[in-house]
């Protein structure tokens, strides 16, 4: 029976289950359960319907959220899958690791009384329930466009460009340098946030779709700029960003500081099954050591998590502002404050402790100041104040900056911001070069998977405009040259 809507008043707002903590320790597996098919029904019957429905405004990819709300409510799951994955390409995987209490759920407007609609968690049950039911296809073109486009990255960006584009019917090629398809998905993203399956069954479906995947392809290295420009009718760069910020201070080159996206691959492709050196003083494995990670994102959330899982005797993770301030999902501060990390707020290291392998972190507490142009506070050193905490192994999670991509391609004409990132016109998408676009991180910086998949969507559109003028100025061209033929 469907559910009547507006339901918030007199129903809780539930999240799925979670499994408990002493299990979720031990393995990599999905923390949270999935909904059954009443609890899905009553949490979207929660939806007000209200006019001006801030949970789609505020979601980058404008998720038409009320209307599959509606709908699971109602029973109608097929219809509400059609409705969710028709504004997102993966609205599985959006479900799971998008910072809903920060985007559509944080901007509900059910009143915090009665707190948010748990949408992530009904757009997880939908299109989990769309793929045991059948309703997940490889997109077909209606028809084939003889024109090809190369799209160098297979993270979120450049997937969601790639299946825009193949259901237009263009010939699309993928070239990435890692041996999966997915990107951060796959490699800096732990399991226990998203199962590797959801990400690898994606790869299979585009696969069937007829995109083409050339795996290991390194551009700059075994594959080259130019010639890839030569070989299709446009190139879209959809790199992300991986170079890891650095931090300095003295020690800050002693074994056993690592970066966090090093110590998450290694992580990642173990749990894949793949061989994976230890490294220098086992600096991928927290097993019996006490970690410290530097930082407050959602990575940081993902090292403490992993470090948890891996054995670590102690874990600690060091923030500079308070909780209040801290820029990752305070769901994932949630979890793992119950999984055992210690947060030490209003922290910044100042210096790294041991002669070849790091022993411990010198600190300095930090006082909040005055709000600066951007009405963040500023954070400002305590007089006297540094103190010390032991570390067998430092991560480092301070976010990521592009690489250098006109130096490592060859590309003098590629240009570039005073960032790093990619320049583009925003219009268009397109890059100082002729047929070649950019997209998601590489033009934006380091931000979230939903954003690149925006980003690679909105990509396509110019992309696909673009091929569309080609093929008119050489249809014409070709009349001109028939004619003066004749």
């Amino acid at each position: 029976m469907p559910e009547k809507m507006l339901q918030f008043t007199r129903l809780s707002q539930e999240s799925p289950e979670k499994r408990a903590v002493a299990k979720r320790r031990e393995d990599f597996s999905e923390i949270y359960r999935s909904f059954d098919v009443p609890h899905a029904k009553a949490q979207s019957s929660r939806c007000s319907q209200c006019g001006v429905p801030y949970c789609s405004v505020h979601c980058p990819l404008g998720n038409n959220i009320p209307d599959w709300l509606k709908l699971t409510a109602e029973g109608r799951l097929e219809e509400a899958y059609a409705i969710s994955s028709e504004t997102n390409n993966f609205p599985d995987i959006c479900g799971r690791i998008c910072p809903q209490d920060r985007l559509c759920e944080g901007n509900c407007v059910i009143e915090k009384g009665f707190e948010a609609v748990t949408i992530g968690a009904v757009e997880r049950f939908i299109t989990d329930t769309a793929w045991e039911q059948g309703w997940v296809k490889a997109p077909k073109p209606v028809y084939e466009i003889n024109q090809s486009v190369a799209i160098v990255g297979a993270g979120p960006a450049g997937l969601a460009a790639a299946e825009q584009l193949r259901k237009a019917g263009y010939e699309v090629h993928v070239y990435d340098r890692y041996d999966r398809v997915g990107g951060l998905l796959i490699y800096g993203i732990p399991g226990f946030k998203l199962e590797k399956e959801i990400v690898l069954k994606r790869w299979r479906l585009l696969e069937e779709a007829g995109i083409v995947f050339h795996m290991g392809a390194e551009i700059g290295g075994n594959h080259d700029f130019t010639e890839l420009r030569d070989r299709h009718d446009a190139v879209l760069i959809a790199t992300g960003v991986y170079k890891a910020r650095n931090i300095g201070g003295p020690g800050a080159g002693l074994s056993g500081i690592v970066p966090a996206l090093e110590y998450l691959t290694a992580s990642n492709r173990r749990n894949l099954g793949d061989e994976v050196a230890i490294g220098e003083n086992g600096a991928v494995d927290a097993a019996g050591k006490h970690v410290v990670v530097i930082g407050g994102g959602d990575t940081a959330m993902d090292c403490v998590r992993t470090a948890v899982r891996q054995g670590a005797r102690s874990v600690k993770c060091l923030y500079r502002r308070d909780k209040a301030n801290m820029p990752g999902s305070m769901r994932e501060v949630k979890n793992a404050e119950e999984e055992g990390v210690e947060f030490v707020w209003l922290s910044a290291p100042e210096a790294f402790l041991g002669d070849d392998v790091v022993t411990g972190v010198r600190a300095v507490r930090m006082r909040l100041g005055l709000p600066d142009a951007s009405g963040r506070q500023s954070v400002d050193p305590v007089e006297d104040s540094d103190f010390t905490v032991q570390a067998d192994l430092v991560i480092k999670a301070l976010g990521f900056d592009p690489e250098n991509l006109p130096t490592l391609w060859d590309a003098p004409g590629l240009e570039v911001s005073r960032w790093g990132t990619v320049k583009v016109k925003p219009s268009t998408f397109m890059t100082a070069l002729p047929g070649v676009f950019a997209a998601g991180d590489i033009v934006r910086g380091a931000s979230l998977v939903v954003w690149a998949i925006r980003d690679g969507r909105d990509a396509s559109e110019a992309i696909k405009k673009y091929l569309t003028e080609k093929r008119s100025g050489e249809a014409a061209l070709g009349e001109v040259t028939l004619a003066a033929a004749e």
